[in-house]
């Protein structure tokens, strides 16, 4: 019979694993991704400045971020960091457009409320933090490493120059 935890844990090791890869394609180039020097590259012309200093906090967000899931440790502020990352993508790379199909802001979305679900209700019995009776308050430690997350995205919002995007060209 399925539990609760059984189903907490497929959900945190899926969602961590795929995490844990995107941090990689950033910090490493690993997963067909463009590593550090090539993600900041994408980062300068996104306006993110410094572009390396907001490369290495995306990457080993996502990175460690998805190690804290998919291990179920420190799990409200492994997800904080990954929805302040999501956010991040969304309203730099994704807005307006909801759709992936149009690079819209739906995966991310989802992958912020998964997130902020597990930081919220916790990682289930199977997890390193039940394991080694790590107990944080909660939702309170979850809502602060928020805040946390939150505000490091509106610093890396103000700190970055507009960048004009791309318009279509008409056929």
């Amino acid at each position: 019979m399925l539990t609760m935890d059984l189903g907490l844990l497929v959900l945190r090791v899926v969602i961590g694993l795929l995490f844990i890869g995107h941090g990689a394609q950033k910090l490493f180039g690993w997963f067909g991704g463009h590593g550090f020097n090539g993600t900041a590259g994408w980062f300068a012309s996104l306006g993110f400045n410094p572009p390396k200093f907001w490369t290495l906090v995306a990457g080993l967000a996502e990175f460690l971020g998805g190690i804290g899931l998919v291990l179920g440790l420190l799990t409200p502020i492994a997800a904080a960091a990954l929805i302040g990352v999501m956010l991040m993508a969304i309203v730099k790379v994704h807005w307006p457009h909801l759709w992936v199909t149009e690079n819209g802001f739906e995966y991310p979305l989802v992958n912020a409320l998964v997130a902020a679900f597990l930081g919220v209700f916790g990682p289930g019995q199977y997890a390193l933090d039940t394991y080694l009776n790590i107990a944080y308050p909660m939702p309170q430690t979850f809502y602060i490493a928020l805040a946390v997350a939150v505000i490091g995205v509106i610093i890396g919002l103000i700190t970055a120059r507009r960048v004009a995007r791309p318009q279509p060209q008409a056929a």
